[in-house]
């Protein structure tokens, strides 16, 4: 099947619940005569959302709480129907929405298999052909027998993910119930999911973690109050979505202005990610055996991200973010498996308290690959008075491979009654690390592994 084939299309689709103040006025509005008297407010979970999902295409959903993102899957699920507009899904789904879902507490976690895979379209033979599959994957044991009412939500999730991925579906849902697994589970469901989706499966992904949307997802959807406010790139969705998700209440409205303008939502081409564009134009035009003779490290004035992201300052405004050795030269071409100094400096406008710093090194898909704080929450800094200055330096070993790389700075202190920003930047520096062909470690991290091998005498 060509990768351009639609498997979903949706058109204004709008869900509208009416919201009564009081409970007899449920009564006075099914008793009103009147077309133009309402007793009720609307609400829309939903509003006039419009984008496709191409076949074989991996989409994540992100958004705050309320953001409509379950209404939607719902809708796309067919458990739901929309107030207005269309919806057209081509292919049989399997979804994970609410823990639980589609099973009955009374019956056994035989039986809702049994069920559940009736209920997604199998015959009851293809469900006994796959039960022992199904069976191995939930690996709950003998509780396979046991009602699932006395089930953990482990062990829900477990058996509900085993059935939904082996009906072999044509799109898979799955709204954030993966994240009360274990990590163990977590990770061999990623990779179920990532097999389903090779194979040519639409999977639509909701998820509250930036790296897992931007390392699974080809494209990603942000939604607020209802509104699609922008579709694109994984790694430029999820860095607005978290500047909006840490923004005062008092910019929100102008936060959501800023993505609806920098976002296409009209349901066109979605343009290349900015990232990796920069990335690509910024590529040396010398041969490998040209950079292996590079020893020099050095900065490179043309290498500016084009990603960049300031949150609102509650406070603290960073500046002077620079990559330099340890003797002091600023670079951003730099070899594998050196020390280098990660600066940046922070200037508080007003006076805070239970202040940390902290930094992170991100792929050109957005993975988190690593970082640190500058103290754990019990040894932050007390008190910091309005017009202090700092210097703040984080000392690393690159044991990266070959490619660019992007950092993220941050200060936190006391907001309210919790740990908060005060103050961040999303990819506010890059830089690459080249290629060295005596380097013998594989993947993106460098784990220092020593080989070793001997002849074996038979």
């Amino acid at each position: 099947m060509s990768c351009n084939e639609v498997a979903i299309q949706i058109n204004r689709a709008s869900k509208v619940y009416p919201v009564y103040d009081r409970p007899h006025h449920r009564l006075f509005q099914m008793l009103s005569r009147r077309e133009k008297s309402r007793w009720f407010r609307e609400f829309w979970a939903v509003r006039d959302v419009t984008f496709s999902v191409s076949r074989g295409e991996t989409l994540g959903i992100v958004g705050r709480n309320g953001s409509g993102k379950s209404t939607l899957l719902q809708m796309i699920c067919g458990t739901l129907a929309p107030s207005s507009g269309d919806i057209d899904v081509r292919g049989r789904v399997a979804a994970l929405l609410e823990l639980g879902s589609g099973f009955n507490p009374d019956f056994t976690g035989r039986e809702n298999v049994f069920l559940n895979g009736t209920v997604l379209g199998l015959t009851r033979q293809e469900i006994e052909d796959r039960f022992d599959d199904i069976a191995a994957f939930a690996d709950i044991g003998d509780f396979i027998d046991q009602p699932v009412k006395s089930y953990s939500s482990g062990m829900y999730v477990r058996l509900a993910f085993a059935v939904a991925i082996n009906v072999m579906p044509d799109i898979l849902v799955v709204d954030e119930a993966l994240s009360v697994g274990d990590e163990a589970f977590q990770r061999k469901c990623f990779a179920r999911i990532n097999a389903i989706r090779e194979n040519g499966a639409t999977i639509l992904f909701v998820s509250h973690s930036a790296s897992v949307v931007t390392e699974l997802c080809n494209r990603a959807v942000l939604l607020d109050r209802g509104e699609l406010l922008g579709i694109g790139a994984p790694k430029a969705i999820v860095s607005r979505y978290q500047k909006m998700l840490y923004a005062p209440a008092d910019r929100l409205e102008a936060i959501r202005a800023e993505i609806r303008a920098e976002c296409g939502v009209s349901g066109a081409p979605v343009k290349q990610d900015p990232v990796s564009v920069e990335v690509r134009q910024m590529a040396p035009s010398a041969s490998s055996g040209e950079l292996e003779e590079q020893d020099e490290l050095f900065f490179d004035e043309s290498m500016v991200p084009q990603s960049t992201l300031h949150y609102e300052s509650l406070g603290a405004e960073i500046t002077g973010v620079r990559l330099e050795t340890p003797g002091g030269k600023r670079v951003n071409v730099v070899k594998a498996d050196r020390e280098y100094v990660y600066i940046y400096n922070v200037v508080f406008r007003q006076s805070a308290s239970a202040v940390r710093f902290g930094m992170m090194i991100k792929t050109v898909t957005g993975l988190e690959l690593g970082g640190g704080a500058s103290s754990t929450l019990t040894d932050s800094i007390v008190v910091v008075e309005s017009g202090q200055e700092f210097e703040v330096r984080f000392r690393f070993r690159a044991h990266l491979a070959a490619g660019t790389y992007f950092l993220n700075a941050g200060v936190v202190g006391r907001v309210g009654e919790e740990e908060g920003y005060l103050g961040r930047c999303i990819d506010v520096a890059m830089f690459r690390v080249i290629y060295d062909p005596e380097r013998l470690a594989t993947g993106l991290i460098n784990f220092d592994i020593q080989p070793s091998f001997r002849s074996a005498k038979a």
